[in-house]
């Protein structure tokens, strides 16, 4: 999109909000760190807008309020407003426009508010390297003890499930700053989905929406979270946890990744859009996404994933890959790996005693599985001990293997050597199986 094409649709925004009886203007603040606060102004022509983000974003106190000033970034909410399909670059009523130069977004022709939420995570991606901070889709949490935990992961790995762990301090479930002084949230409340949720297996998140109906999100202010880390912000992390719902039922529960795997692992970005997810989907499919936010950076990904690299090996962080999907089978066939195992997994990654474990490596992709996790069956821990049909878990393995391989492709080694041979090294290698 121009410029000009831009500046049509902001007038059209503006035009339609002014014509309103009513209008409502939150002044609120992204990122939890004092030294890399964004201030932003959303003004739109719906009360739901305006409390969805009420939740969602960092509520100043009435003093910050009142001494806001001039904001960093502004939207423009007006959805329940079609744009014209006639303006240049428009193929429906619907526009979804983000202007950095402007510093400002405009939102026409749909009412769905979590493009608000998208669009300022965007311009995270974005103003934050260049200031040499890291932002990452990811979930946060920390223990008793100081150690912070990453969880990356698409919707549906269990990214907010397993970040909200009544047993340790909540920083935040979705959006998060790496930068030299620690990790900090970027928002001021969660949004969580509601479907199959349930008092027994997420009861903080349970108590936190206090009403609602199964088939939607919801979202609410992170206070809500019992043990919540206030503020938002926490020392640099010890482990970092790459979430995957594996459809297929080939990836092990855990493994350990050296740096080049967890890089590799990251640009890849793989889960499966599950139901409950995504509209339309009614059956796991698997899918890429780099960073595990490809719709939401703004550089090359490999910028991203030496970013976090760097600071892991800093800072001593450890890499995990974790399969929150199946297990004994592909979809249809196997079950998926109960949340009380995964739980447990993710206790041992905490406790540090998952490094003392003895370790197994993987034909094709190379992974390090344990040979035991306190309180999980040792013979899942090893995907073809599930299967029945042997045959068939190394067909399904060497098709995940070849989509692997397809989809990293894309990121080839250029001039200024984006991708190493190290990262591409980590990957699978179907010549061995």
């Amino acid at each position: 999109m121009d410029e000009h094409s831009f500046m049509v649709n902001r007038e059209r925004a503006v035009d339609y909000l002014n014509s309103l009886d009513k209008v409502f203007v939150n002044d609120q603040f992204l990122n939890w760190d004092p030294e890399n606060k964004i201030k932003v102004r959303i003004v739109s022509a719906r009360a739901y807008h305006s409390l969805f983000m009420h939740n969602m974003c960092i509520r100043p106190t009435p003093e910050e309020l009142e001494n806001f000033g001039t904001p960093d970034f502004t939207i423009y909410n007006a959805g329940q407003f079609p744009c014209n399909r006639y303006t240049h670059y428009m193929t429906s009523s619907t526009s979804i426009d983000l202007s950095l130069a402007r510093k400002e977004m405009v939102i026409l022709g749909t009412q769905y508010a979590g493009e608000m939420k998208k669009g300022l995570f965007s311009l995270m991606h974005y103003l934050m390297p260049k200031r040499q901070i890291l932002s990452l889709h990811s979930g946060c949490n920390m223990g008793k003890g100081g150690d912070v935990a990453l969880f990356f992961g698409l919707s549906g790995t269990g990214k907010t499930t397993l970040s909200t762990d009544h047993n340790r301090y909540l920083i935040g479930d979705d959006e998060h700053c790496w930068s030299e002084s620690g990790v900090s949230n970027i928002e001021g409340g969660c949004y969580a989905k509601c479907i199959d949720l349930s008092r027994e297996n997420e009861p903080d998140i349970w108590n936190a929406i206090k009403f609602g109906t199964e088939n939607t999100r919801a979202a609410y202010p992170i206070e809500y979270i019992p043990n919540v880390k206030l503020p938002c912000v926490g020392p640099h992390p010890k482990n970092v946890i790459l979430l995957a719902c594996d459809a297929f039922g080939v990836l092990p529960p855990v493994s350990r990744l050296n740096l080049s795997q967890t890089m590799y692992h990251f640009i890849s970005g793989y889960t499966a859009l599950v139901a409950g997810t995504e509209e339309g989907i009614k059956e796991p499919k698997a899918t890429f996404s780099a960073c595990f936010g490809a719709a939401f950076i703004m550089l090359h990904p490999t910028k991203y994933a030496a970013m976090l690299a760097e600071k892991m090996q800093n800072h001593g962080a450890n890499g995990w890959l974790v399969n929150t999907g199946w297990s004994g089978g592909s979809y249809g066939c196997g079950n998926r790996i109960k949340l009380s195992y995964t739980r447990k997994i993710i206790d041992a990654i905490h406790s540090g005693s998952l490094l003392d474990a003895e370790y197994k490596k993987t034909e094709i992709f190379g992974l390090e599985i344990p040979n035991k996790v306190e309180g999980v069956p040792s013979e899942i821990l090893e995907p073809e001990n599930t299967w029945s049909d042997k045959q068939a878990y190394k067909d399904t393995l060497l098709k995940l293997a070849g989509l692997f391989n397809k989809n990293f492709e894309t990121f080839t080694i250029g001039e200024n050597n984006q991708v190493t041979e190290e990262i591409l090294a980590a990957g699978p290698i179907i010549g061995d199986a």
